[in-house]
């Protein structure tokens, strides 16, 4: 394999003329990172305002075609998503459009457009280009098949809306093949994914918020073929209320924090770009001896307080949060309990910090190793080379209340028509033209549907296990924990335990607690640790109050703050001693009483896109 090229090495360098505007000649530079743009005619400029596209911003491209017989020109489309100029200016969509003339036939200036779009497509896929040989569509493999899973009551009830919008344009011009499913009920998701034949799509992705991922993930491991369906990777689409999995997800492919549009926007991209991490999961048994699996976090006190009580402001969205932490301040409550874990056997490896954590004498401070490099799957690697519309008309793809179908979306279309979008006045309207043939190899997809019969190894009669008291489903598959006794037996001896009044209890796997609080900030997807939070009674409100504002920037650690306790474990278990609370997996409310969970590192497979080259400023850890 050739070595990784330079950022700013030159992968091609050419001349285009600009459209709409009729005259302007362009020189165009494309490197492993950027496509630069260069104005020849008529006034040369050195650096040209956007003359610098991001690949980062970059959803996709295609190549179009003049409706007009005298026009031999063809045309390279790019679909960007710019950041605005104004500091808080959000993503909008814009179409890129360069005109490939240099050639007397049109036969000629598509083979060039043809040769930048592949380029630029192996670019966002992970698909090496060859040293010195040609650029030919043959480098991109199928396109892979997602299945989209929409609950249009997440978050203020504008899921659907936000998916028709935004996000299926943009897979679409991505070029990625979906069928997509409304959700109807709670755990709907869950029985879909159980009866799913598997081998007919690459990743499932869930367009809400980490609610609708809980379902998809526990519905995977409680398949009679977990070991294998557990390997499907996951996406998310941040249209919920929280979004703790899709800030992590922003903060790894390395955007400035993000909320709302420009969180699912940035989530869009990276989706777009392919690449998939390995996601630790933890296996939470419950007093009732159900188990379910968290890809998130395990609270109980303040934080699943909130996260339930503030339920009923549902349609407030993500300010839902802020508005149930200020009622929970208001009448703060402690909760006597005894905590045990498994510590994690490492050594510090982060920065000296002036304001170390306080620790009991047996917490150990968390040694992040190096982050390996991404691997990317052969998923991420497509390019559609046909037309993409949805099956019509199918309940599954009706917006609730509105009988019209989704209009008909393709990779070359990409939604308006070109000529509305982008032509001017005297300009021969554009029409798609056929971007990228099917590789000899690559048979072309059988049609899908969004429902498959259970498969033959899953008997018909087999139906998910009746939910537990709490509201969510336990699992009886998956993998064994081995760390852990049974419930009510005694813990090991290298085990820590402590019985105090607590305010909280967070067990967190991935970095944020929701999309604008980083609870974990030197957490990663495949650590394998789960990051143990507590505060212990006696704070004062405004103490607290400190804390959760310090940890919208991940600086909660460096307070300093006597009550706040953290450890790094494999596992741990809790056992509540005040007689009424609330327990949270997820978000989820689940049985109240008695749980222990381990975490099974490197289980999953998360959707991440590729990392990004430089994330937030480094932030002192716990212990530091």
């Amino acid at each position: 394999m050739a070595p990784p090229l330079a950022a700013s090495t030159p992968l091609l360098h050419g001349e285009f003329g600009s459209y709409p505007a009729c005259g302007r000649r362009l020189a165009l530079t494309l490197t492993s990172q950027a496509l630069h743009i260069q104005r020849l005619r008529p006034k040369p400029e050195a650096r040209p305002r956007g003359g610098l596209v991001s690949l980062a911003e970059v959803s996709g491209c295609c190549t179009l075609q003049s409706r007009s017989p005298s026009d031999s020109a063809a045309y390279l489309c790019i679909y960007t998503y710019p950041q605005g100029r104004r500091r808080r200016g959000g993503r909008r969509r814009a179409a890129r459009i360069f005109q490939a003339d240099g050639a007397t036939t049109y036969e000629e200036n598509h083979a060039e457009a043809q040769r930048w779009a592949t380029a630029l497509m192996c670019l966002l896929r992970g698909v090496p280009l060859p040293g010195d040989g040609e650029i030919t569509p043959e480098l991109l493999p199928r396109k892979p098949r997602l299945l989209l899973l929409v609950n249009p009551f997440g978050g203020r009830g504008l899921a659907w809306q936000l998916c028709r919008d935004h996000v299926l344009p943009m897979i679409s011009e991505a070029g990625l093949s979906f069928n997509l499913i409304q959700t109807e009920r709670q755990n709907h998701a869950r029985e879909l994914v159980q009866g799913l034949n598997l081998s007919e799509w690459d990743s499932i992705v869930t367009v809400s918020g980490d609610g609708l991922l809980y379902e998809v993930l526990n519905g995977l491991l409680d398949r009679p073929d977990w070991e294998e369906a557990v390997k499907m990777p996951l996406g998310i689409l941040p249209c919920g209320s929280g979004n703790a999995l899709a800030g992590a997800v922003n903060q790894f492919g390395g955007f400035e924090p993000a909320l709302g549009l420009d969180l699912l926007l940035n989530c869009s991209l990276l989706l777009c770009r392919g690449g998939s991490h390995p996601l630790d999961l933890l296996s939470v048994t419950l007093a009732s001896g159900s188990r379910c699996f968290s890809f998130l976090s395990v609270a109980w006190g303040f934080v699943s307080d909130v996260d339930i009580q503030s339920e009923r402001f549902r349609a407030l969205g993500s300010a839902r949060f802020t508005l149930g932490t200020v009622l929970g301040l208001a009448t703060l409550h402690t909760y006597r309990g005894r905590l045990s874990y498994l510590p994690a056997a490492v050594e510090s490896a982060l920065p000296a910090s002036a304001h170390g954590l306080p620790r009991a004498k047996s917490e150990l401070t968390l040694a992040p190793a190096p982050v390996p490099p991404v691997a990317h799957s052969p998923l991420h690697r497509s390019v559609s080379d046909l037309p993409l519309p949805l099956p019509q008309p199918h309940p599954a793809l009706t917006s609730p209340g509105s009988p019209e179908p989704l209009p008909m979306l393709s990779l070359n279309g990409g939604g308006p028509e070109l000529a509305e979008d982008w032509g001017g006045a005297g300009d021969a309207p554009l029409s798609p033209d056929p971007l990228l043939p099917s590789p000899p190899s690559s048979p072309k997809a059988a049609p899908l549907s969004p429902i498959t019969e259970v498969p033959p190894e899953m008997p018909a009669s087999s139906k998910p296990p009746p939910p537990t008291p709490g509201g969510a489903e336990g699992s009886t598959r998956g993998p064994p924990d081995h760390l852990l006794p049974p419930l009510g037996t005694p813990l090991p001896s290298d085990w820590v335990t402590m019985e105090e009044d607590f305010v909280l209890m967070l067990a967190i796997s991935p970095s944020h607690l929701s999309a604008d609080m980083v609870a974990a900030p030197h957490a990663r997807f495949d650590d394998g640790l789960v990051h143990l939070c507590w505060v212990r009674s006696g704070i004062s409100r405004a103490a607290l109050l400190r804390i959760f504002l310090a940890m919208e920037r991940g600086n909660h650690f460096s307070l300093g703050c006597p009550h706040l306790g953290y450890a790094a474990v494999r596992a741990f278990r809790l056992e509540p001693l005040t007689p009424r609370g609330m327990l949270t997996v997820d978000g989820e409310q689940v049985e109240y009483g008695p749980l222990q969970a381990q975490m099974h590192p490197g289980l999953g497979t998360l959707l991440t896109g590729p990392p990004g080259r430089a994330g937030p400023e480094p932030r002192a850890g716990p212990g530091s």
